[in-house]
């Protein structure tokens, strides 16, 4: 008995074994050591954080499934053929997973790209909603009505993206119409009254402009800055204030009419 275990412990068997051993002890330890750094960069990282654990998951998966090829191979297995039917397997699943691969990889355009953050107001293919979600195969947006819409990743590269969200300013303007009969600079200096208000910004100073000479009326437009924040207070707002205003100084607006003149024969 003896003898059998000393040729064991002599012989190609346990020095493989020994060495297999070997590798999966330092390739764990390397994996957490790895996949601590990898961590603490990614959140240090401006990536958001749905795509943190699954970045940390594939690599996990990734690093794990070269040590097992590499436990294998100390203990004397071709590996050649492990790793022909894995690229065989993986083109399958590819093939069949299609749709999804494209929004994973979508997902991924959106995290490095940045079109968007979550918690930004942004239209994507004529669709408005806030951002509450970026995971690895939608877009998920909450609408003004609280309406959740999940939009494939895949169709929002696709898109286009217009995001309300990025620059600090927005311009509000409101466009409205008086008769001819009111002298225009008239106009103009009510809705400059108008757009002075709580919020708005002095500089670029409110502006009020005639933009356009129709039939029945001149079209006059206000233009004021916001923070993005209080753009819509202020949109409401400034809408009922120039009403208000143009009621006390008795500047109607005008709405599409037709006058019809009737001659009385004789």
């Amino acid at each position: 008995m003896l003898q059998l275990l000393e040729k064991f412990l002599e012989g190609e068997l346990f020095r493989s074994i020994c060495t297999a051993v070997l590798t999966l002890v330092i390739g764990v330890l390397l994996i957490r050591f790895v996949m601590q750094v990898l961590n603490k960069t990614l959140e240090k990282s401006r990536l958001e954080k749905a795509a943190h654990s699954l970045i940390v998951s594939l690599a996990r998966v990734a690093l794990y499934l070269l040590l097992g090829l590499s436990v294998a191979s100390s203990l004397g297995i071709d590996v050649t053929g492990i790793v022909a039917l894995a690229s065989v397997l993986t083109l399958a699943l590819s093939l069949a997973l299609q749709n999804i691969l494209a929004n994973v990889i979508g997902g991924f355009t959106i995290l490095y790209t940045h079109p968007f953050h979550s918690g930004d107001y942004v239209e994507i293919a004529e669709q408005g909603g806030t951002v509450r979600e970026i995971n690895m195969t939608y877009t998920i947006l909450t609408t003004p009505d609280n309406k959740v819409v999940s939009i494939p990743n895949s169709a929002v590269v696709a898109a286009q993206i217009t995001n309300y969200s990025a620059a600090d300013t927005r311009r509000v303007e409101v466009v409205v119409s008086a008769s001819y009969d009111v002298p225009t600079q008239k106009v103009i200096d009510a809705l400059a009254l108008a757009g002075t208000m709580d919020n708005v910004l002095l500089d670029p100073a409110p502006r009020a402009v005639v933009t356009n000479y129709g039939e029945s009326a001149i079209s006059y437009s206000l233009r004021i800055w916001v923070k993005t924040g209080d753009y819509w207070d202020v949109y409401f707002a400034v809408n009922q204030r120039v009403k208000d205003i143009f009621d006390e100084q008795g500047i109607a607006m005008t709405y599409p009419h037709l006058n019809v003149h009737l001659d009385k024969g004789i």
